[in-house]
């Protein structure tokens, strides 16, 4: 674990091991407050007026047994756009991915209460074949402390640079074996897993590369699991029309022009660049932290 997103080890640790983790990526202060706009969220009240993109649970329909899940908060909610609109993390995640610059391509806001089942081990870039380059570099912020038996993410070390052919997607809301996939493509690739749990305090997380496996096991603590995720692509990322059938696809490329591949800054917001661009109005959508 680095201490902060200056520490000089950071980029050796991602290179490595396809993900680092981090004690300190957002202030204690804006725990409590991003847990009652979870509450918000979840009940279905937008602040915005406009709904996220996908709400994969609600209060009083969900199944109870489930991870909750909503993506693109940050189009319903101020406080979440305040965190996952950050040129800082856009930044740093630029940095980890070698790109020119970062543009969001989704936020989730995940949430497993106490008993709540696993999430399927994946890979992020599996499901990107609607925009090119396919990459994809996230941040994973914990709101709550993070423990194994709390059903923490797990990264599988160095899975970043298992071969990346014949990635089926998995079945991502509680798999009988959660990890299952995985140690089918660790066999295939000759070696042993070495599964890592990302255990933080609140406030702390880490980021990982689009390659790497990772998931969840079940919640067998009583402790409630909520985690902010800022997934991001290059600045330089285009639509792939061919893939928009696959994957998340069929969601995103509805943003997608006619005439044109570029994707609309409104809805894929450039969060940093290295010559200093900015996708104006930005600050308009946040609150001051």
């Amino acid at each position: 674990m680095v201490s902060s997103i200056s520490d000089p080890d950071l980029e050796a640790a991602f290179q490595t091991d396809g993900f680092v983790t981090v004690e300190r990526l957002i202030p204690d202060h804006v725990l409590s407050p991003l847990h009652e706009r979870f509450d918000r969220l979840f009940r279905g009240v937008f602040e915005t007026g406009v709904a996220p993109d996908e709400v994969n649970w609600q209060e009083g329909s969900g199944d109870p047994t489930l991870t909750r899940q909503i993506c693109n908060g940050w189009k319903a909610d101020r406080l979440v756009a305040s965190v996952v609109l950050s040129e800082r993390l856009g930044a740093v995640l630029a940095r980890l991915a070698g790109w020119p610059g970062a543009r969001i391509i989704q936020d989730n806001l995940l949430w497993k209460p106490p008993g709540a089942r696993s999430v399927g081990f994946h890979r992020d870039n599996a499901y990107l074949d609607w925009y090119r380059p396919q990459e994809m570099a996230t941040c994973w912020i914990a709101l709550d402390p993070t423990t194994a038996a709390g059903g923490t993410v797990e990264f599988a070390r160095g899975s970043h640079r298992w071969s990346t052919d014949g990635n089926p997607f998995t079945q991502f809301h509680a798999p009988d074996d959660h990890r299952d996939p995985m140690e089918v493509a660790a066999a295939a690739e000759g070696v042993a897993s070495n599964v890592v749990p990302v255990e933080v305090p609140a406030g702390g997380g880490s980021f990982h590369h689009g390659w790497t496996w990772h998931g969840s096991a079940p919640n067998r603590s009583d402790v409630h699991r909520r985690v902010l995720v800022l997934h991001c692509g290059s600045s330089e990322a285009r639509f792939h029309r061919p893939g928009f059938e696959e994957g998340t696809g069929p969601i995103y490329s509805r943003y997608a022009r006619p005439d044109i591949d570029d994707m609309d800054e409104a809805h894929f917001p450039v969060l940093w660049r290295d010559d200093g661009y900015r996708t104006p109005g930005l600050e308009s959508l946040t609150l001051q932290l």
